[in-house]
């Protein structure tokens, strides 16, 4: 099957919806499948057009940005090209170019798949409040035109007011999770490269530098861990400087990261055998995000799969990996005091086994195998109808 996924933002940009579209093109590749990804040329250091991983990936000019979104002036005629060349379609939301594909894939008499990871919320002020209605119209609109609209969980799905305007077109699909193996070694070299050297518990964060994140949750409930564990230390994996419209936000939070510079260490964007060795060195993962533009965090999952428990903010679907393993606790969105009094407990060796599950408990549920031979399914289905 010749398989095109349409997608704002791709590698190398890192966030949760490129990584999920990474992992389904290649475990669609891995079953045989022809995967395009159409995309933006947001970084000019990368080819238009090159085969990475086995998926052909094509990249339109951008001409220049609004807000998080870009201006592709050949995007158009790129899409009617490879929508024409492709069996099956399968977009990814927020997008504002969704709509104009979907169309496009109608009018060809080929499936379309919209994937919706999450609500778009910017920044307050009033020219991104007129980017949030625009970008909601056109994404309801291929909503409209797509034959089915994938949701990570039913949790989010039920709460999600875009979503459950398309109940009768809904599918369930767990999101991909895989993380490579890695050596007792090298698990024990991340250690020392960043002086873990276990005289306190290691709290880990794995996002952007971006408001919906919680960052600042999780900055202000180190006061009281600190009080218990004076050595605890925050390891940030992630992107974390030049965050694409999340300046202002880095500005806001540098004097309390200047305050607890000593226990806090920024790593960076890590490859995924450097994740590998990342999550075993935590105590703990947390992902106090703050609202709808989270609806899962694949990296609480990464985490479980190496023993790890995770903290979750109250969140529809985010609070899923946790109530589905037991692998750790759910807080009040926003609420430092309880992330606090939650990090506590689940670092305490007392309290431990009960957070662990064995590993194969959580890979059964969750694999990029198990996604991609669900979209399999999903577009053979579709295609047979059609």
């Amino acid at each position: 099957m010749k398989i095109l996924i349409v997608l704002t933002y791709y590698r190398p940009h890192t966030s949760g919806l490129t990584i999920y579209a990474e992992r389904l093109a290649r475990g669609l590749v891995a079953r045989g499948h022809q995967v395009t990804v159409l995309t933006s040329h947001f970084n000019r250091a990368t080819p238009r057009e090159a085969i990475e991983d086995g998926v052909r990936v094509v990249r339109a000019p951008v001409l220049f940005r609004v807000s998080k979104g870009v201006i592709m002036p050949t995007f158009g005629w790129l899409a009617t090209r490879l929508v024409r060349e492709h069996e099956a379609i399968s977009l990814h939301l927020p997008q504002f170019d969704a709509a104009g594909v979907a169309a496009r894939a109608r009018l060809m008499g080929k499936p379309a798949v919209l994937t919706y990871h999450c609500d778009l919320k910017l920044p307050a002020g009033p020219f991104n409040w007129l980017v949030n209605q625009v970008v909601h119209l056109m994404n309801r609109l291929a909503g409209m035109l797509a034959d089915r609209v994938v949701a990570y969980t039913q949790d989010f799905a039920d709460h999600s007011p875009f979503l459950r305007s398309f109940r009768g077109k809904l599918e369930v699909i767990p999101p991909p999770v895989e993380l490579p193996e890695v050596s007792a070694g090298a698990i024990t070299a991340f250690a020392r490269i960043h002086g873990l050297n276990g005289s306190g518990p290691v709290i880990g964060m794995a996002a952007r530098l971006a408001a919906e994140k919680g960052v600042e949750v999780l900055l202000k409930a180190l006061p009281r861990v600190l009080e218990v564990y004076p050595q605890a230390r925050v390891l940030f994996a992630g992107q974390y400087r030049d965050v694409l419209g999340e300046e202002a936000y880095a500005r806001r939070l540098a004097p309390l990261l200047k305050q607890y510079e000593e226990h806090w260490k920024f790593l960076g964007v890590l490859n995924p055998q450097q994740m590998a060795a990342f999550y075993p060195n935590l105590d703990v993962i947390v992902v106090p995000s703050l609202n709808s533009t989270e609806s899962f965090g694949l990296v609480q999952v990464e985490a479980m799969l190496c023993g790890t428990p995770a903290i979750a903010s109250d969140l529809p679907g985010v609070r899923q990996p946790v109530l589905q393993t037991g692998m750790g606790e759910i807080v009040p969105i926003g609420d430092s005091a309880a992330l606090a009094g939650a990090i506590l407990r689940v670092v305490d060796k007392a309290n431990r086994c009960k957070y662990i599950r064995p590993r194969e408990e959580i890979a059964a549920r969750f694999s990029t195998a198990r996604t991609a031979e669900a979209y399999e399914a999903l577009f053979e289905s579709l295609l047979e109808r059609k």
